[in-house]
Protein backbone atom coordinates (compact mmCIF):
# COMPACT_ATOMS: atom_id res chain seq x y z
CA UNK A 1 0.00 0.00 0.00
CA UNK A 2 1.34 3.32 -1.06
CA UNK A 3 -0.86 5.48 1.04
CA UNK A 4 -2.19 3.27 4.72
CA UNK A 5 -4.80 5.72 4.73
CA UNK A 6 -6.27 4.98 1.37
CA UNK A 7 -5.58 1.20 0.68
CA UNK A 8 -4.94 0.57 -3.11
CA UNK A 9 -6.88 -2.84 -2.49
CA UNK A 10 -8.16 -5.05 0.68
CA UNK A 11 -7.21 -8.66 1.23
CA UNK A 12 -10.46 -11.10 1.50
CA UNK A 13 -9.63 -13.41 3.75
CA UNK A 14 -12.75 -15.25 3.36
CA UNK A 15 -12.76 -19.22 4.29
CA UNK A 16 -8.65 -19.22 4.74
CA UNK A 17 -9.50 -20.15 8.29
CA UNK A 18 -9.91 -23.59 6.63
CA UNK A 19 -6.70 -24.09 5.27
CA UNK A 20 -5.97 -26.37 1.94
CA UNK A 21 -9.52 -27.48 2.81
CA UNK A 22 -11.53 -24.58 1.12
CA UNK A 23 -10.76 -25.71 -2.07
CA UNK A 24 -13.60 -28.33 -0.73
CA UNK A 25 -15.95 -25.47 -0.34
CA UNK A 26 -16.08 -24.36 -4.22
CA UNK A 27 -18.42 -27.89 -5.52
CA UNK A 28 -20.67 -27.11 -3.12
CA UNK A 29 -21.55 -23.57 -3.37
CA UNK A 30 -20.90 -23.23 -6.70
CA UNK A 31 -24.00 -26.19 -7.08
CA UNK A 32 -25.75 -23.93 -4.74
CA UNK A 33 -24.91 -20.76 -7.15
CA UNK A 34 -26.11 -22.61 -10.09
CA UNK A 35 -29.13 -23.90 -9.27
CA UNK A 36 -30.24 -20.68 -7.43
CA UNK A 37 -29.46 -18.19 -11.00
CA UNK A 38 -31.53 -21.24 -12.63
CA UNK A 39 -34.35 -22.07 -10.66
CA UNK A 40 -35.06 -17.59 -10.27
CA UNK A 41 -34.43 -17.66 -13.68
CA UNK A 42 -37.13 -20.35 -14.49
CA UNK A 43 -39.47 -18.10 -12.18
CA UNK A 44 -39.16 -15.09 -14.58
CA UNK A 45 -39.51 -16.62 -17.20
CA UNK A 46 -42.36 -18.50 -16.45
CA UNK A 47 -44.33 -15.32 -15.20
CA UNK A 48 -42.88 -13.37 -18.62
CA UNK A 49 -44.44 -15.99 -21.13
CA UNK A 50 -47.31 -16.89 -18.88
CA UNK A 51 -50.76 -14.35 -19.44
CA UNK A 52 -51.96 -15.77 -16.37
CA UNK A 53 -49.42 -15.20 -14.42
CA UNK A 54 -49.54 -11.34 -15.68
CA UNK A 55 -51.40 -10.12 -11.73
CA UNK A 56 -49.48 -8.25 -9.25
CA UNK A 57 -48.74 -11.00 -7.16
CA UNK A 58 -46.38 -12.84 -9.77
CA UNK A 59 -45.03 -9.21 -11.21
CA UNK A 60 -43.65 -9.05 -7.32
CA UNK A 61 -42.17 -12.31 -7.17
CA UNK A 62 -40.53 -11.41 -10.82
CA UNK A 63 -38.97 -8.71 -9.32
CA UNK A 64 -37.78 -10.40 -6.12
CA UNK A 65 -36.45 -13.52 -7.85
CA UNK A 66 -34.57 -11.33 -10.12
CA UNK A 67 -32.82 -9.43 -7.06
CA UNK A 68 -32.24 -13.05 -5.60
CA UNK A 69 -30.31 -13.54 -8.94
CA UNK A 70 -28.66 -9.70 -8.32
CA UNK A 71 -27.74 -10.22 -4.64
CA UNK A 72 -25.82 -13.57 -5.40
CA UNK A 73 -24.21 -11.98 -8.62
CA UNK A 74 -22.55 -9.25 -6.35
CA UNK A 75 -20.86 -11.46 -4.01
CA UNK A 76 -20.77 -15.39 -4.92
CA UNK A 77 -18.61 -15.33 -7.99
CA UNK A 78 -15.87 -13.04 -5.63
CA UNK A 79 -16.27 -16.01 -3.22
CA UNK A 80 -15.96 -18.75 -5.47
CA UNK A 81 -12.85 -17.82 -7.56
CA UNK A 82 -11.17 -16.82 -4.10
CA UNK A 83 -11.72 -20.39 -3.20
CA UNK A 84 -9.32 -21.65 -5.65
CA UNK A 85 -6.08 -19.19 -5.08
CA UNK A 86 -4.20 -18.33 -2.62
CA UNK A 87 -4.06 -14.49 -3.26
CA UNK A 88 -7.26 -13.28 -2.59
CA UNK A 89 -7.51 -9.11 -3.74
CA UNK A 90 -10.47 -6.98 -4.43
CA UNK A 91 -9.18 -3.45 -5.64
CA UNK A 92 -10.68 -0.32 -3.25
CA UNK A 93 -12.67 0.81 -6.19
CA UNK A 94 -14.14 -2.87 -7.01
CA UNK A 95 -14.86 -3.32 -2.87
CA UNK A 96 -16.91 0.31 -2.69
CA UNK A 97 -18.85 -1.23 -5.76
CA UNK A 98 -19.31 -4.44 -4.12
CA UNK A 99 -20.42 -2.77 -1.34
CA UNK A 100 -22.91 -0.37 -3.15
CA UNK A 101 -24.60 -2.94 -5.17
CA UNK A 102 -25.21 -5.92 -2.33
CA UNK A 103 -26.80 -3.20 0.37
CA UNK A 104 -28.33 -1.22 -2.41
CA UNK A 105 -30.00 -4.81 -3.73
CA UNK A 106 -30.49 -6.22 -0.36
CA UNK A 107 -32.78 -3.35 0.75
CA UNK A 108 -34.52 -3.41 -2.22
CA UNK A 109 -35.44 -7.22 -2.00
CA UNK A 110 -36.96 -6.48 1.49
CA UNK A 111 -39.26 -3.81 0.29
CA UNK A 112 -40.27 -6.18 -2.88
CA UNK A 113 -41.04 -8.54 0.18
CA UNK A 114 -43.01 -6.19 1.96
CA UNK A 115 -45.27 -5.13 -1.62
CA UNK A 116 -45.84 -8.67 -1.68
CA UNK A 117 -46.99 -8.78 1.54
CA UNK A 118 -49.60 -5.49 0.97
CA UNK A 119 -50.56 -7.13 -2.36
CA UNK A 120 -52.07 -10.26 -0.28
CA UNK A 121 -53.25 -8.28 2.26
CA UNK A 122 -55.07 -6.05 -0.24
CA UNK A 123 -56.18 -9.49 -2.17
CA UNK A 124 -57.63 -11.47 0.95
CA UNK A 125 -58.81 -8.44 2.79
CA UNK A 126 -60.46 -6.45 0.37
CA UNK A 127 -60.76 -8.29 -2.45
CA UNK A 128 -63.96 -6.26 -3.99
CA UNK A 129 -61.76 -3.12 -4.45
CA UNK A 130 -58.56 -5.35 -5.15
CA UNK A 131 -58.37 -4.11 -9.25
CA UNK A 132 -58.66 -0.51 -8.19
CA UNK A 133 -55.62 -0.64 -5.18
CA UNK A 134 -53.71 -3.09 -6.87
CA UNK A 135 -54.17 -1.44 -10.20
CA UNK A 136 -50.98 -1.77 -12.65
CA UNK A 137 -50.25 2.24 -12.10
CA UNK A 138 -50.44 1.47 -8.39
CA UNK A 139 -48.11 -1.74 -8.49
CA UNK A 140 -45.51 0.09 -11.06
CA UNK A 141 -44.96 2.94 -8.47
CA UNK A 142 -44.35 0.57 -5.62
CA UNK A 143 -41.82 -1.76 -7.16
CA UNK A 144 -40.16 1.62 -8.39
CA UNK A 145 -40.00 3.06 -5.36
CA UNK A 146 -38.45 -0.02 -4.07
CA UNK A 147 -35.70 -0.25 -6.18
CA UNK A 148 -35.47 3.95 -6.27
CA UNK A 149 -34.77 4.11 -2.78
CA UNK A 150 -31.91 2.17 -1.73
CA UNK A 151 -29.77 2.97 -4.54
CA UNK A 152 -30.10 6.88 -4.02
CA UNK A 153 -29.58 6.19 0.15
CA UNK A 154 -26.47 4.29 -0.80
CA UNK A 155 -25.10 6.62 -2.81
CA UNK A 156 -24.16 8.96 0.47
CA UNK A 157 -23.11 5.94 2.34
CA UNK A 158 -20.48 4.45 -0.07
CA UNK A 159 -19.04 7.32 -0.38
CA UNK A 160 -18.62 8.10 3.72
CA UNK A 161 -16.71 4.58 3.54
CA UNK A 162 -14.50 5.78 0.75
CA UNK A 163 -12.96 8.90 2.30
CA UNK A 164 -12.47 7.07 5.98
CA UNK A 165 -9.33 6.82 7.15
CA UNK A 166 -7.95 3.00 7.33
CA UNK A 167 -4.98 2.80 9.04
CA UNK A 168 -5.54 -0.57 10.43
CA UNK A 169 -4.16 -2.44 7.36
CA UNK A 170 -5.96 -3.67 4.15
CA UNK A 171 -7.28 -7.12 5.31
CA UNK A 172 -11.14 -7.85 5.41
CA UNK A 173 -12.09 -10.69 7.78
CA UNK A 174 -14.98 -11.92 5.40
CA UNK A 175 -15.37 -13.03 1.78
CA UNK A 176 -16.79 -9.74 0.22
CA UNK A 177 -16.56 -6.24 1.52
CA UNK A 178 -18.72 -6.27 4.61
CA UNK A 179 -19.75 -3.59 6.17
CA UNK A 180 -18.72 -3.99 9.60
CA UNK A 181 -15.28 -5.34 8.59
CA UNK A 182 -14.33 -2.23 6.53
CA UNK A 183 -15.25 -0.05 9.65
CA UNK A 184 -13.40 -2.43 11.79
CA UNK A 185 -10.31 -1.47 9.46
CA UNK A 186 -11.18 2.23 10.01
CA UNK A 187 -9.16 4.43 12.53
CA UNK A 188 -11.83 7.46 11.95
CA UNK A 189 -14.83 8.19 14.23
CA UNK A 190 -17.03 6.25 12.94
CA UNK A 191 -19.94 6.92 15.62
CA UNK A 192 -21.48 8.81 13.13
CA UNK A 193 -21.79 6.44 10.59
CA UNK A 194 -22.70 3.57 12.94
CA UNK A 195 -25.71 5.75 14.03
CA UNK A 196 -26.62 6.25 9.95
CA UNK A 197 -26.22 2.45 9.11
CA UNK A 198 -28.45 1.81 11.73
CA UNK A 199 -31.38 4.18 11.05
CA UNK A 200 -30.87 3.02 7.29
CA UNK A 201 -31.77 -0.70 8.89
CA UNK A 202 -34.85 0.34 10.27
CA UNK A 203 -36.15 2.76 8.04
CA UNK A 204 -35.70 -0.63 5.48
CA UNK A 205 -35.96 -3.27 7.30
CA UNK A 206 -37.61 -2.98 10.17
CA UNK A 207 -40.11 -0.69 8.32
CA UNK A 208 -40.83 -3.40 5.72
CA UNK A 209 -40.82 -6.03 8.56
CA UNK A 210 -43.32 -4.16 10.31
CA UNK A 211 -45.45 -4.33 7.50
CA UNK A 212 -45.18 -7.30 6.69
CA UNK A 213 -46.10 -8.19 10.37
CA UNK A 214 -49.07 -6.29 10.46
CA UNK A 215 -50.16 -6.95 7.13
CA UNK A 216 -50.27 -11.03 7.63
CA UNK A 217 -52.06 -10.14 11.10
CA UNK A 218 -54.71 -8.44 9.14
CA UNK A 219 -54.63 -11.73 6.83
CA UNK A 220 -54.73 -14.40 9.44
CA UNK A 221 -57.97 -12.27 10.80
CA UNK A 222 -59.45 -12.53 8.01
CA UNK A 223 -58.87 -16.16 6.86
CA UNK A 224 -59.80 -17.49 10.16
CA UNK A 225 -63.45 -16.02 9.61
CA UNK A 226 -63.81 -17.46 6.18
CA UNK A 227 -66.29 -20.62 6.68
CA UNK A 228 -65.14 -22.62 4.39
CA UNK A 229 -62.45 -25.11 4.94
CA UNK A 230 -60.93 -25.17 1.21
CA UNK A 231 -61.11 -21.61 1.37
CA UNK A 232 -58.64 -21.25 4.79
CA UNK A 233 -56.37 -23.92 3.53
CA UNK A 234 -56.35 -22.12 0.22
CA UNK A 235 -55.77 -18.68 1.39
CA UNK A 236 -52.75 -20.02 3.71
CA UNK A 237 -51.26 -22.08 0.82
CA UNK A 238 -50.64 -18.65 -1.39
CA UNK A 239 -49.34 -17.06 1.64
CA UNK A 240 -47.47 -19.60 3.31
CA UNK A 241 -44.26 -19.96 1.63
CA UNK A 242 -44.26 -15.81 1.36
CA UNK A 243 -43.92 -16.33 4.85
CA UNK A 244 -41.23 -18.67 5.01
CA UNK A 245 -39.61 -16.65 2.88
CA UNK A 246 -39.94 -13.44 5.03
CA UNK A 247 -38.82 -15.65 8.52
CA UNK A 248 -35.52 -16.68 6.67
CA UNK A 249 -34.75 -13.53 5.05
CA UNK A 250 -35.72 -10.76 8.13
CA UNK A 251 -34.42 -13.16 11.12
CA UNK A 252 -30.31 -13.21 9.44
CA UNK A 253 -30.43 -10.13 8.65
CA UNK A 254 -31.56 -8.54 11.23
CA UNK A 255 -29.20 -10.85 13.21
CA UNK A 256 -26.14 -9.20 11.21
CA UNK A 257 -27.24 -5.29 10.60
CA UNK A 258 -29.81 -4.37 12.93
CA UNK A 259 -27.32 -3.68 15.68
CA UNK A 260 -25.54 -0.64 16.43
CA UNK A 261 -21.55 0.04 16.87
CA UNK A 262 -19.14 -2.31 15.03
CA UNK A 263 -18.02 -4.65 17.91
CA UNK A 264 -19.71 -7.67 15.72
CA UNK A 265 -18.41 -11.03 15.83
CA UNK A 266 -17.29 -11.71 12.39
CA UNK A 267 -17.02 -15.61 11.91
CA UNK A 268 -20.32 -15.61 12.85
CA UNK A 269 -21.49 -12.77 11.03
CA UNK A 270 -19.66 -14.80 7.83
CA UNK A 271 -21.68 -17.61 8.23
CA UNK A 272 -25.02 -15.91 8.91
CA UNK A 273 -24.45 -13.70 5.44
CA UNK A 274 -23.90 -17.17 3.64
CA UNK A 275 -27.91 -17.71 4.26
CA UNK A 276 -28.47 -14.57 2.50
CA UNK A 277 -26.44 -14.75 -0.27
CA UNK A 278 -26.17 -18.48 -1.23
CA UNK A 279 -29.12 -19.88 0.90
CA UNK A 280 -31.81 -18.21 0.77
CA UNK A 281 -31.50 -17.40 -3.30
CA UNK A 282 -31.58 -21.23 -3.37
CA UNK A 283 -34.24 -22.12 -1.78
CA UNK A 284 -37.31 -18.97 -2.60
CA UNK A 285 -37.74 -20.84 -5.91
CA UNK A 286 -38.57 -24.24 -4.72
CA UNK A 287 -40.37 -22.92 -1.29
CA UNK A 288 -42.03 -20.46 -4.03
CA UNK A 289 -43.19 -23.40 -6.14
CA UNK A 290 -43.71 -26.44 -3.97
CA UNK A 291 -45.93 -24.54 -2.07
CA UNK A 292 -47.97 -22.37 -5.25
CA UNK A 293 -50.55 -24.48 -7.07
CA UNK A 294 -50.62 -21.66 -9.91
CA UNK A 295 -47.10 -22.13 -10.99
CA UNK A 296 -46.94 -25.44 -10.07
CA UNK A 297 -49.99 -26.01 -12.96
CA UNK A 298 -48.06 -23.86 -15.50
CA UNK A 299 -44.96 -25.03 -14.99
CA UNK A 300 -46.78 -29.00 -15.69
CA UNK A 301 -48.07 -27.28 -18.63
CA UNK A 302 -44.57 -26.00 -19.71
CA UNK A 303 -43.45 -29.51 -19.89
CA UNK A 304 -46.15 -31.56 -20.97
CA UNK A 305 -46.04 -28.86 -24.15
CA UNK A 306 -42.06 -29.34 -24.41
CA UNK A 307 -42.30 -33.29 -24.46
CA UNK A 308 -45.10 -32.94 -27.12
CA UNK A 309 -43.08 -30.79 -28.93
CA UNK A 310 -39.63 -32.91 -28.44
CA UNK A 311 -42.23 -35.96 -29.59
CA UNK A 312 -43.46 -34.14 -32.83
CA UNK A 313 -39.90 -33.61 -33.81
CA UNK A 314 -38.67 -37.23 -33.61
Amino acid sequence: MANLSHPSEFVLLGFSSFGELQVLLYGPFLMLYLLAFMGNTVIIVTVIANTQLHTPMYYFLGNFSLLEILVTMTAVPRMLSDLLVTHKVISFTGCMVQFYFYFSLGSTSFLILSDMALDRFVAICHPLHYDTLMSWAVCVRLAGAAWAAPFLVMVPTVLSRAYLNYCHGNIINHFFCDNVPLLQLSCSDTSLLEFWDFMMALAFVLSSFLVTLISYGYIVTTVLRIPSVTGRQKAFSTCGSHLILVFIGYSSTIFLYVRPGKAHFVEINKTVALVTSVLTPFLSPFILTLRNETVQAVLRGQMQRLKGLHKALR
